[in-house]
């Protein structure tokens, strides 16, 4: 993940390392570096007394708060001596200024060496990072008033095994005084590798000077992939990542940051109203984003108080720091009108939604008081596994503590609680939750499983989408003319799951079972943190062994069949796990799971990919699924959810999406609307995911099955344009649905980095308007937000049916699942005598232990 740090810091971090690197005798030149911050409270006398060279040269003085064009916007004072920089500094300190919709005050400063010179010694260097590698230009004109560097600049792209070579770094300087080229050489290749070591993402260094063998960098911007921070520690220290201007960091920001930091779940938080009416809790990386466009859209972006999400199951002690923190900061104040709080998500795939759901009844159980004070309506919904207790626990709980709480499960669109939250939407009175233990049996019970056709009103969504769907057919001639299909997945398919991950296995064959599959998906598991052994698993009513192998490459000589790898490795081991995997030459397809991965490490497993043709979907993904044959891992949640979004069995529709807990939401969505998904792909919320959408869209429109496309795209990155092309091109005939999430960034004051890492705009074509523009005008259905998204589906798979190009056929039963003990337990669906009877009691409150295990234990 992308993220600023401060121009000191940045000059520091590379002007020290690029001295260890010339220190060995590699291309000797001078990287003059002193600097001091200037905070308010700063002792200038000792600063000073520390760095004498402040009052024998002159000075330059700037804020240092990711503010750009500084010296356009009249904040650089140069030429001074320390007398003119501290009186600059005492009128600059504490100073309000807005810059554009951002407001805030001048705080922190740079106080650096005058370094004279004219302006046509000023040259320009930017190096950022692209889809293989990264692209380095170089502009021999420089300065405040450089222009369009993009299409002027000399510019260089660098694969991400090599290094900047001198041929490359003689091209960029070709233009650039003659005197200067040999140094500008050698610096361009230390930079670079200093750029590539350190793990940065973006450098701009405006104006670059040249004196001698001196080389100063007078302004420098920088981002560091945040990802890195296990690999680069020791060079980086202890690095700060300051907010964007106009946004203060608040301590609470910073404890959330710490939380995620320790946890294996993923806990975002950022305040950009304190005062604000609305606050969002929102489960999944994906969903935030679209709550927060939700918001936006129905126009109160001003009330909204933060952005954040919390996903990948965190603890029941995590989720309550999560929401007391959160909680804590909506009470401080009181509105008028009262505040919202949207607890909300997807349909999770995998997340315990009853557990995290007690830490949220504990955070507002401790908040009820100030809760009724601030006079808080509450409006929630969520789905997935467990999702009917915790439905439950979320209403028990509203009433017990009398606040104003409204609860929805999946049978309620996803954003349908913001309208409802404004008095948009009128909100349904007789949606009241069954208990948990009766839902769950009837959506298990063979017969009455599959949910109402769309015509059957069975989903509650927004109204129309107010575009125009008029569905180009396309002839059995164009049909016969697509390419070769190459499924990844069949009824055959069989997989090497890597990790320790029982619960996703068991899924996995459940869903087997549900497709009525012969064989077992999974042959086996690898684990190096423990012998060779066995475990066991479920295979309908019966037990089934799958070996777990300690090494890689005897489970792949052991099973040749295997042509699937799933990766559940930790972020720090997943690129080693896949590189070894693709050294086996065996599988066609890899699914990583683990969101972080350094973005260095990800292109170089890419590289690697596509040498060997493999398709890697990932990293930062739940996987896929394909109806009928095959399921990655958590991918389409539960049994109750495979069941009732229709995911048993295939249907006509595939689809495409960045974010894994969105797709499943997807399935919810198109099995509602449409006769259900064939194939549907989350490709991962990474910055640079291996496999794009045009992958797998092209892929989707070779397949005879597949009569429309569905894609769910999301601000950053550009892969939404491959798609515009192949459509341009008319070898995308089929009709495709399009949206991309973010629509909100444009109504923030400052930057803001959602939950994906690949969630973020570097540029106008990134924006997600931009993309929607462009799709639209490609020849995609485009809605004019998310709310609308499923009635847009449903009305081009209408008219497919109506062309008679999609017929849908009767529904099957599909074979009834056995629920796990344990999980029927949990359910509160079944009970057993006790198993020990003891009339000892002890009056302390400690529970009795047995073995040194509380009872509750053991049994």
């Amino acid at each position: 993940m992308a993220k600023a740090i401060r121009e000191a810091s940045g000059k520091a971090l590379l002007c020290k390392y690029i001295a260890s690197l010339t220190a060995s005798g590699e291309n000797r030149i001078d990287i003059p570096f002193s600097c001091i911050t200037v905070t308010p409270g700063s002792d200038i006398t000792g600063i000073t007394n520390a760095n004498p060279w402040l009052e024998t040269r002159p000075l330059v003085a700037k804020p240092d708060q990711l503010i750009k064009r500084r010296g356009k916007l009249g904040l650089v004072k140069v030429n001074v001596d320390l007398a003119g920089a501290k009186e600059w500094l005492g009128t600059q300190m504490g100073r309000e200024i807005e810059i554009g919709a951002a407001k805030g005050k001048l705080q922190n400063f740079i106080v650096e060496p005058f370094v004279p010179h004219k302006q046509e010694e000023e040259l320009y260097v930017c190096i950022y990072a692209n889809h293989t590698g990264n692209t380095v230009l170089f502009y021999h004109e420089g300065g405040v008033d450089v222009g369009d560097v993009d299409t002027k600049a000399e510019h260089v792209d660098v694969d991400i095994n090599d290094t900047l070579s001198v041929e490359q770094a003689r091209t960029l300087v070709a233009k650039a005084p003659q005197e200067k080229q040999d140094v500008l050489v050698s610096f361009l290749q230390l930079l670079y590798k200093a750029y590539n070591d350190l793990y940065f993402t973006y450098l701009e260094i405006n104006p670059l000077v040249i004196q001698g063998n001196s080389v100063y960098m007078l302004d420098l911007a920088a981002k560091l992939d945040a990802t890195a921070e296990f690999l680069c520690k020791r060079h980086w220290g202890d690095l700060e990542f300051p907010p964007p201007f106009g946004r203060d960091a608040l301590p609470e920001e910073a404890y959330i940051a710490e939380l995620d930091a320790k946890s294996g779940a993923s806990l975002k938080l950022t305040v950009l109203n304190p005062t604000g009416r609305i606050w969002t809790m929102v489960a999944g990386g994906g969903a935030s984003v679209i709550y927060s466009d939700t918001i936006c859209d129905l126009g109160f972006s001003s009330e909204l108080a933060n952005y954040g999400e919390y996903s990948g199951a965190p603890t029941e002690s995590q989720t309550y720091e999560y929401a007391k923190t959160l909680l804590n900061l909506m009470t401080r104040t009181k509105h008028p009108d009262g505040k919202v709080l949207i607890i909300g998500g997807g349909i999770a795939n995998f997340t315990n939604v009853a557990a995290t759901f007690k830490g949220i009844v504990q955070a507002l159980t401790e908040y009820r008081h100030k809760l009724q004070e601030c006079n808080v309506s509450i409006f929630v919904r969520r789905g997935g596994p467990n999702y009917q207790e915790g439905l439950r626990i979320m209403r028990e709980v509203g009433s017990k503590l009398n606040l104003k709480m409204y609860v929805f499960g999946p049978e309620t669109h996803m954003t349908a609680i913001v309208g409802m939250a404004f008095g948009l939407m009128p909100i349904p009175q007789d949606r009241l939750l069954e208990p948990a233990s009766s839902s769950l049996m009837r959506n298990l019970s063979v017969g009455s499983v599959v949910p109402k056709s769309a015509s059957g009103n069975s989903v509650i969504i927004p109204g129309g989408t107010g575009v125009k769907t008029m569905v180009t057919l396309w002839s059995p001639e164009q049909e016969a003319q697509l390419g070769k299909h190459k499924p990844l997945f069949t009824p055959t398919t069989k997989s090497i799951v890597w990790g320790m991950q029982p619960k996703a296995v068991q899924s996995m064959l459940d869903f087997d079972q549900l497709c009525s599959r012969e064989s077992p998906s999974v042959a086996a598991m690898v684990y190096p943190f423990s012998g060779n052994h066995k475990q066991r698993f479920y295979w309908g009513n019966k037990e089934i062994i799958i070996p777990v192998y300690k090494e890689m490459i005897e489970a792949v000589r052991k099973h040749p069949d295997v042509d699937v790898m799933i990766n559940f490795a930790s972020l720090r081991s997943a690129y080693d796990a896949t590189m070894e995997s693709l050294a086996m030459n065996q599988f066609r397809v890899i699914s990583i799971i683990a969101e972080g991965i350094p973005e260095n490490l990800t292109k170089k497993m890419n590289q690697e990919a596509k040498k060997r043709g493999v398709t890697i979907i990932g990293p930062a993904t739940v996987g896929g699924i394909k109806p009928g044959c095959f399921k990655i891992g958590n991918t389409g949640g539960m049994v109750d959810n495979l069941i009732s979004s229709k995911l048993y069995r295939p249907g006509s529709v595939a689809y495409v999406s960045r974010s894994g807990g969105m797709s499943n939401e997807l399935n919810n969505i198109v099995g509602n609307m449409t006769n259900g998904v064939l194939e549907g792909v989350a490709i991962g919320g990474d910055r640079y995911p291996s496999s794009t959408f045009v992958d797998h869209i092209q892929r989707f429109h070779d397949d005879p099955a597949v009569k429309m496309i569905v894609l769910l795209g999301e601000i950053g990155g550009v892969e939404e344009y491959e798609v515009c092309s192949l459509m341009k091109s008319g070898k995308l005939f089929k009709p495709m649905v399009a949206w991309c999430t973010g629509t909100c960034a444009k109504m923030f004051a400052s930057e803001v980095q959602f939950g994906h890492a690949g969630a973020h705009a570097d540029a106008d074509r990134e924006t997600a308007d931009a993309k929607n523009k462009a799709l639209a005008e490609a020849g995609a259905f485009v809605p004019t937000s998310f709310d609308s998204l499923g009635t847009l589906i449903q009305e081009v798979y209408s008219q497919l049916v109506a062309a008679g190009l999609v017929v849908p056929q009767p529904e099957r039963d599909p074979p009834s699942i056995p629920m796990d003990y344990n999980w029927a337990q949990e359910l509160g669906l079944i009970r057993k005598p006790a198993s020990v009877m003891s009339s000892i009691c002890d009056e302390r409150g400690q529970e009795l232990l047995y073995a040194g295990m509380p009872i509750s234990d053991v049994f």
